[in-house]
């Protein structure tokens, strides 16, 4: 397993979220992970309008992707995905939302006199 196998499968993982099919999107996670569905599905803000991987790295033994992930009313999420291979082909281990930064507090203009 290689970095551009892992995006690869993240990037089919990504479109089959964008599809709106969980069954599909489920195929690239452990069996352990699909046991805990409804948390994972619960974190992703649906249906979604943009799925994009934007970074892959290793981490230790295993690859972490990070998807981004925007819902219709534009709600977005930052999704770290880790994979293993498992069984010959890259697999979902873990999934995790990251903290979004807060947005930095904007100067108050001056009030017109």
């Amino acid at each position: 397993m290689d970095e551009q196998t892992v995006r690869e499968h993240a990037q089919a993982h990504c479109e089959a979220l964008l599809a709106g099919d969980i069954g599909r999107a489920s195929q690239d996670m452990s069996p352990e992970l699909v046991s805990h569905m409804g948390p994972i599905v619960a974190m992703l803000p649906l249906p979604l309008r943009e799925a994009t991987v934007e970074q892959i790295r290793m981490t230790g033994t295993a690859y972490s992707a990070l998807l981004r992930l925007t819902g219709e009313g534009g709600e977005t999420v930052h999704l770290e995905t880790r994979w293993k291979d498992r069984d010959g082909r890259p697999t979902i281990i873990e999934a995790s939302r990251q903290a979004e930064e807060p947005a930095a507090p904007t100067e108050a203009e001056p009030e017109a006199e």
